[in-house]
């Protein structure tokens, strides 16, 4: 699969549960944080935004579990991102490297406050694949 926006990571022991898998609560993590590393490539920074009043909030998330990933697992989250009226979805991948599994697929969906008050903000448009 293409990706927009391709982040490599590695599963750290204490993110697994008793069984010896990534506890489900951790997935969201990995793509919350692919999702920023994606914004501040294509931002002046996350904090810069906040300081003048520009935040991006997660409205929705809809998260489908497929395999598991296990202690030591490198994988990889990408990231595809399309808008839709005022609104940023983020279709995001989780991808166990060693055998190319999909372990997660996910859906985001972001919205942009401006000075507390849903709106759009020019600046963010840069997030979206030219055409």
């Amino acid at each position: 699969m293409d990706y927009f926006f391709e982040l490599r990571m590695k599963v750290r022991d204490y993110e697994c549960d008793l069984q010896g898998i990534v506890n489900n609560a951790i997935y969201q993590h990995y793509t919350e944080h692919t999702r920023n590393e994606f914004l501040r490539s294509r931002l002046e920074g996350m904090e810069d935004l906040h300081e003048r009043g520009i935040d991006t909030v997660v409205a929705r998330l809809e998260m489908q579990f497929k395999a598991p990933l296990h202690p030591g697992d490198e994988f990889l989250c990408g990231l595809n991102v399309r808008k839709e009226g005022l609104k940023y979805i983020f279709d995001q991948d989780i991808v166990r490297l060693k055998d190319e599994k999909i372990c997660v697929k996910a859906t985001t969906t972001v919205v942009c406050l401006v000075n507390g008050r849903l709106g759009d903000y020019e600046a963010l448009h840069a997030l979206l694949p030219k055409e």
